[in-house]
């Protein structure tokens, strides 16, 4: 590494560290930091940090990506397939088989259910209007 190069580290670092002890902001890895970070975000956004005009946006910004990356660590979304999501809005909805028409007779919502047919392009498509979800939940 060069001689610069070692400085401009040295220098970054020096600053990190004031930073993180003024801010309490860095790698989140535990809950105590998680709980640092989403106060400061907090008190951004009370400021009006989301406005991308604001000049702390990129700092607010900064630290949702460091709070949505601890998230997505420690509370991992379970792998779902698209028979369950349907199931789920199912559920959710208080429908049954036969109220489905995006998929066709209840025969075909049955066997989608039981494993013996997929669900087509259209299906999810026209599943993903009626209840305003991205088609990308079914895969």
């Amino acid at each position: 590494m060069e001689m610069n190069a070692q400085l401009a580290i040295t220098s970054i670092a020096k600053a990190w560290d004031k930073f993180r002890g003024a801010a309490h902001i860095g790698h989140i890895a535990n809950d105590r930091d998680y709980e640092d970070a989403t106060r400061v975000a907090d008190e951004l956004l009370e400021m009006g940090a989301m406005d991308e005009a604001h000049p702390n946006h990129s700092l607010f910004m900064t630290i949702s990506d460091l709070i949505y990356a601890y998230d997505q660590r420690r509370y991992p979304l379970p792998k779902v397939n698209g028979v369950q999501v349907l199931r789920f809005l199912m559920e959710q909805h208080g429908l049954k088989q036969n109220q489905l028409p995006e998929i066709g007779r209840q025969s075909v919502v049955s066997e989608i259910l039981a494993g013996k047919r997929s669900l087509t392009v259209d299906h999810i498509r026209d599943l993903s209007v009626r209840f305003g979800i991205s088609p990308a939940a079914f895969f």
